[in-house]
């Protein structure tokens, strides 16, 4: 049963045999990597009638993390025309997000139709071998050429421009692409950010996780729960797992804590996440009784971002540009929206024919903004922040709560929860304080 989560993984497309690419190739635009960032990059500079070339290193189906969706991604999905596909998929529907604190108690569910009853609220959570597929082939059909198994060899710049892109065919021959604007998507490994060493880790983010997949684990009785993200937290709140519902009866189940803690003992990524598991019941008692139907996968020190979003004629997007901690699952909302930004920055450059670095990073200050909300969030989650005690105390906010949950994060008007946000995590921490000096003051005294 390992790996039958992806039992399709090297099923080959049914699509006619291209040959090797010329040994000189040109293009408006070529995109590194066939992700769900360049996916969307390459579909949308597609529909605008421009050039693109995609290069993509696998073969398409491959297993991937990073699995559930936020709603807002909804918008995204319908400018990609990848609406209707997504409707009539089996993928699991996501109605809600629910956390469960280190003492096993539940939050009520956060639904997502409470804060907008339109059919945006439903979101999904998706095998990402599949549902990357889907938005390649989606790239395909509105004209982007696809080149599978093309290993990027080598960059090479002239400055900080990039002058050309050498690659591998599948057939082991190179070929030489020249571009006018290359878009950097190839995922963590980064490869314009590493080679111009502009890549920079979040030190307040060192963390690392440990997951796999489980068949026949519990999932939650009625329609509109079945689908929630589960955010469990361990005992001491030294961590926390995520649960994520797929279909034909996979959960997907993975624990992040502190990279140092996590892999302090020498033992087997298999040892550890039982270990965490004893430190969380909920969790246990959810596993308990299904079946590992994989291996246990692990990374670390996850949490990064490269120093600008462009230059002179490239940019970089989706986790090419950098990640945020999965605790809300806003991995595949940047990659959509930094790939359709940077696509609308790209198309208006070149209808210009004025490409250069300040009209490549139009797009960096809306984006930034929107990730530094999340970060923000992911930062207050790691402090001990409580959304149950934070709309009790601050009702007026929690339409601006629920707009951070779904991934809302680029509109206006959401920064002025940071400062209640802060407010009450102060008081927490004066609460928790005075309680340890009543602990201590109550201890018996030996005679």
């Amino acid at each position: 049963m390992i790996e039958s989560i992806n039992k399709n993984l090297h099923d080959s497309r049914d699509i006619d045999h291209l040959p090797p690419l010329s040994p000189e190739k040109e293009t408006e635009v070529l995109v590194l990597g066939g992700g769900p960032a360049g996916a969307t990059a390459a579909t949308i500079l597609a529909q605008a009638g421009h050039q693109v070339l995609v290069v993509e290193r696998e073969k398409f189906p491959r297993f991937h993390i990073g699995e559930s969706f936020m709603p807002d991604t909804y918008w995204i999905l319908r400018r990609l025309g990848m609406l209707d596909k997504m409707k009539t998929s089996q993928f699991v529907r996501k109605y809600s997000v629910q956390f469960v604190n280190d003492s096993g108690k539940e939050s009520q569910p956060f639904y997502f139709f409470e804060n907008n009853p339109h059919e945006c609220s439903q979101t999904w959570q998706v095998v990402r071998s599949e549902f990357d597929q889907m938005m390649l082939n989606n790239a395909r059909e509105y004209g982007a050429e696809v080149r599978e198994e093309t290993r990027v060899i080598d960059v090479q710049f002239d400055g900080e421009s990039v002058k050309a892109v050498r690659v591998q065919n599948p057939d082991s021959s190179e070929s030489i692409i020249r571009a006018k604007v290359v878009v950097d998507a190839s995922g963590q490994s980064s490869i314009i950010a590493n080679r111009l060493k502009i890549r920079e880790s979040d030190n307040r983010l060192k963390k690392a996780s440990i997951w796999a997949y489980f068949k026949g684990a519990k999932r939650e009785p009625a329609k509109l729960d079945e689908g929630a993200t589960l955010v469990l937290q361990t005992k001491g709140k030294k961590g926390w797992f995520w649960y994520i519902p797929q279909h034909n009866d996979i959960v997907s189940v993975g624990v992040v804590s502190d990279l140092n803690y996590l892999f302090e003992e020498k033992l087997t990524p298999e040892e550890i996440f039982a270990r965490e598991v004893e430190n969380c019941p909920s969790i246990k008692s959810r596993i308990e009784g299904s079946e590992r139907v994989t291996n246990f996968f692990t990374t670390k020190d996850f949490s990064y971002r490269s120093k600008k979003v462009a230059g002179p004629n490239w940019t970089l997007i989706g986790d090419a540009f950098g990640f945020l901690d999965p605790i809300y699952s806003s991995g595949l909302q940047l990659a959509f929206r930094s790939g359709a930004m940077a696509a609308d920055a790209i198309s208006a450059a070149l209808k210009t024919d004025i490409i250069n670095e300040q009209k490549l990073r139009e797009w960096e200050p809306a984006f930034l903004q929107g990730m530094n909300r999340l970060r923000n969030l992911v930062y207050a989650f790691y402090e001990g922040f409580s959304f149950g005690a934070f709309i009790r105390r601050f009702p007026e906010h929690q339409r601006h709560i629920t707009d951070l949950l779904i991934g809302d994060v680029f509109k206006e008007g959401l920064d002025e929860v940071w400062e209640p946000m802060a407010l009450l995590q102060e008081e927490m921490k004066n609460q928790e304080a005075m309680q340890a000096v009543m602990s201590k003051d109550l201890q018996p005294i030996a005679v």
